[in-house]
Formats: structure tokens, C-alpha cells, sequence
């Protein structure tokens, strides 16, 4: 019903900094929460951040807390997360979801989900 499209992921060095994006078609909902999601081989997937369906809100896990940047644009569907203070640990598949619901950081409560995209940060 819903396709959400990640792009921007790539190999940055220790300190470097990266842009990602999410991009929404197909038969999409009015009000929905925005979430991005990280997974390292043979981890579990773990919450980075999330943006209320009108943008008044923002949560970060402490991982990453005053180093990325959640935002969104409803008008052209999209949401980004700003990465910057790139570290090694941040290494991982990065997934953009959505739920029609305020706000939500547990991956379960997510409707869609897209395909990942790749982020290497090398030491």
C-alpha cells in the first residue's frame, strides 16, 4: 500500500557527516509518524529516531542524541535524518518506517517499512 524508498547511505570516514532520505508513494495515510531504525549483522534492530506526523516532535535514542537531526517535509512526502559526528558504531542498515500513530519507538508498533540503506563509517 505504502512504498517507502531510503537513499543517501554510503562510506564516510570517523567524524564525517551524512545525509539520509525517505521517500513516500503509493497509497499513503494523512496522519503517520516518521521513524528511522538501525540494524547491524547479527543485531537486533534498534530505534534512532522518530518525528510526529506534524513535526512538532522529535525523540532520539542517547546513541545519538546531538549528532543527527530528524525532519520532515509532508508536502513532498519525505523525511530525512541528518547524520553528523559520524562514529564507527554508527555502522549499520538504516530503515525508514512509518506508523499511523502520533509518535512510536518500538519497531512492532511500525506499519511500513523500506528496503535499507547501507551506512559504513570507517575508523
Amino acid at each position: 500500500q505504502v512504498q517507502l524508498v531510503e537513499s543517501g547511505g554510503g562510506l564516510v570516514q570517523a567524524g564525517g557527516s551524512l545525509r539520509l532520505s525517505c521517500a513516500a508513494s503509493g497509497h499513503t495515510f494523512s496522519s503517520y509518524a516518521m521513524g528511522w531504525f538501525r540494524q547491524a549483522p547479527g543485531k537486533e534492530r534498534e530505534f534512532v529516531a522518530v518525528i510526529s506526523w506534524g513535526g512538532s516532535s522529535t525523540y532520539y535514542a542517547d546513541s545519538v542524541k546531538g549528532r543527527f537531526t530528524i525532519s520532515r517535509d509532508n508536502a513532498k512526502n519525505t523525511v530525512s535524518l541528518q547524520m553528523n559526528s559520524l562514529k564507527p558504531e554508527d555502522t549499520a542498515v538504516y530503515y525508514c518506517a512509518a506508523v499511523r500513530r502520533v509518535v512510536a519507538t518500538t519497531a512492532d508498533d511500525y506499519d511500513y517499512w523500506g528496503q535499507g540503506t547501507h551506512v559504513t563509517v570507517s575508523s
